[in-house]
């Protein structure tokens, strides 16, 4: 088993994301050759202590994901993620 972490939030499943580089405005103005741009999503390694099993946790989460952790709980969100 590789030691590979995939980048993509454990909790929302959120992944980076291919888009445009210029506006519609910009295109129509003047030539551009941008192609296109991968978005990354914003993911921070966070460590939470569940009291519930009485051990901590370390996640690769998106900054979403951690905001609706501190507003509903470790144990409630991790658990309806399948990750408990």
């Amino acid at each position: 088993m590789a030691d590979y972490m995939a980048k993509e939030c454990m909790v929302t499943g959120k992944k980076s994301q291919v888009g445009g580089r210029y506006s519609n405005r910009t295109r129509a103005t003047q030539f551009n050759s941008g192609g296109k741009k991968r978005r990354a999503v914003n993911l921070q390694k966070k460590t939470f202590y569940i009291p519930e099993l009485a051990k901590s946790v370390t996640l690769r989460l998106s900054t979403k994901a951690i905001k609706t952790i501190h507003k509903n709980g470790a144990y409630k969100t991790l658990k309806k993620a399948g990750l408990v």
